[in-house]
Order: C-alpha cells, then structure tokens, then sequence
C-alpha cells in the first residue's frame, strides 16, 4: 500500500467502522469519471477491503487503485465486461458461495448506467446473495445539477443511441415531440453526426457537457440549431465524452406542438404520412422534421 494514503484511508476505516460489509456480497462501486479527487471514502474502504474486483477492463482498475495506493494480488482480479458478463456469473457466484466479498466496478462512473454491470447484479440478487451499492459520481448527474432544468417534469434517460440509422432516427423522432428533457450520451467520433440531427430542433435548449471533471471541461447550454457552430469554432470541442441534456419543450412550442398534433391527426385519416406531412409544412409553416416525427409518433400510437 502506498505510504502517502495510509491516512486517506486510515480516515475512511474509522468514518465506516460501525458499518456492516457483509461476506458473500457485490459491491457495485461508483468510480471517478474523470477527476481522481471524486472517489469516496467508502469506496475506497471497500475496494481495499474485497477479496475480488471485478472489473470492465482490469488495466484501467489497476491503474486507478494504484493511484489510491492499493494494490491487490494478481489473482484477485477478474475482466466482466460487455462481452462475457453472462459467462462470468457463475465464477463470481461461486465466490460469493465460498464467502467472499466481491466489488465490480467499471471504467469510469456507476456500474449498470450505460455501462456493464446490470446482469451481473440480476444474477446475483436472483441467487440470493446481497447487492450493495456504493454510489459516487455519475456523468448524468453531474450534468444535470448544473444545467438548469426547472419542470417538474423529471427527464428521460437515453444513454448512448442506437449506431444503427433506422433506430437511430426512431430515437430522435421521439426526442423531437417528447415534452419531458431527455439526457443523450455520445462519444466524440459521433458528435457531430448527433448535432447535424439535432439541429431540427430549432430553437429547442441543448446543454452540451464535454469532458467532465476533468482539465479540460466544458459545458455550454445553446438552441439546438446552433450546436454544430459551437462544435466548429474549436477543434478541441470535438474530442472527449459528451452528456447532452435536451431541454423540454417550452409552453409556446407546445402550445404550437398540439395545434401540428391536431392538423396531422385529421390529415393523417386520409392521406399518407408524406402527403400528410407536406400539406402540414404548407399550412404551418412549421419545421418538415418536427412534422415528420409528430407523424411518425401519430402512426405509432395508432
């Protein structure tokens, strides 16, 4: 153990002393997203404490413990990530059988919120074994306690979108008519892809995290047609991990969003969705994109 940590977590024994850390448990462990310093004194207790770690990529843990100062044998790690999580269950539950504690943890963030973890957790629960989370940061979080959201409303969480066009267009038809905030991750290669797609939005308010936490964070709140413009005018802002949070429509846009609804409900009754939609666009004035996605929305339901 690294000499320079002994009181980090010295401390952090006696803030959980009077707490219970059961044998024969996962511990679903929230790790730093970005910034070393966000790691929590409990999760730093019950990695040191485990037996095992289970983790997404075993060279990322290893780095980010050592740097906390722990270190653990060779054998107690063990790789669960997206492709073997199924396969790996019935190893860790024999651990778990046999007494052991064991943590998994992921790259960065919360196990299970776009990340793999979710199955493992399933599967041990289901066999009756405990699942303790021990919480920490979250890019989602984080992004939403800054960027002003006000309705009462809540939000819907979307993750990463579907790389497939079809499902990914069906994606954002349904962002573009949903009236609650939607939360978007993206990773850079794909960023501006997303916001040539967002750009129907219109004057829709997009809040944009890129990096989080780390050096070189950035967070900027725009209308959704000017995302592109941001992106471009420094290289820069194309790299690194994105949360986007797209803000709910406001009372004027769905005031105006209810008038297109009504008009397609009773074109769509006779015409096709492309007829429908360009006779719309002509009365309205509205956006082809956004009355495509009601349309679209309309059928489905239907």
């Amino acid at each position: 153990m690294n000499s320079s940590y002994t009181n980090v977590l010295t401390t952090a024994k006696e803030a959980l002393s009077r707490q219970d850390f059961p044998i024969s448990t996962l511990f679903m462990v929230a790790t730093p997203i970005g910034n070393l310093a966000d790691i929590t004194l409990r999760a730093l207790y019950t990695l040191s404490l485990c037996d095992f770690l289970a983790c997404e990529d075993t060279r990322e843990s290893k780095n980010l413990l050592q740097n906390y100062g722990i270190d653990k044998p060779s054998q107690a790690w063990i790789a669960v990530h997206q492709h073997n999580e199924a396969d790996q269950c019935p190893y860790i539950l024999s651990l778990l059988a046999d007494g052991k504690r064991v943590a998994f943890l992921c790259d960065a963030g919360t196990p299970g919120v776009s990340d793999p973890g979710a199955w493992l957790a399933r599967s041990v629960s289901s066999a009756g074994y405990r699942v303790v989370p021990v919480p920490g940061v979250s890019s989602l979080t984080t992004l939403i306690s800054v960027c002003g959201l006000t309705s009462q409303n809540g939000f819907n969480f979307l993750g990463f979108l579907p790389s497939k066009g079809a499902e990914r267009t069906n994606y954002l038809s349904s962002v573009a008519v949903q009236p609650r905030a939607s939360v978007i991750l993206e990773a850079p290669h794909r960023i501006e892809a997303l916001a040539n797609s967002l750009s129907a939005l219109g004057s829709r308010k997009v809040t944009l995290g890129r990096e989080l936490t780390k050096q070189f964070e950035e967070i900027v709140t725009v209308d959704a047609s000017q995302i592109s413009s941001w992106l471009n005018a420094d290289t820069n802002r194309t790299r690194g991990e994105f949360v986007i949070v797209i803000h709910p429509v406001d009372e004027k846009i769905e005031d105006e969003t209810e008038k297109y609804t009504s008009i397609l409900t009773t074109l769509l009754e006779e015409l096709s969705v492309k007829t429908a939609v360009k006779l719309a666009q002509q009365l309205t004035g509205a956006s082809k994109n956004v009355l495509y996605a009601l349309a679209l929305n309309l059928t489905k339901d239907d």
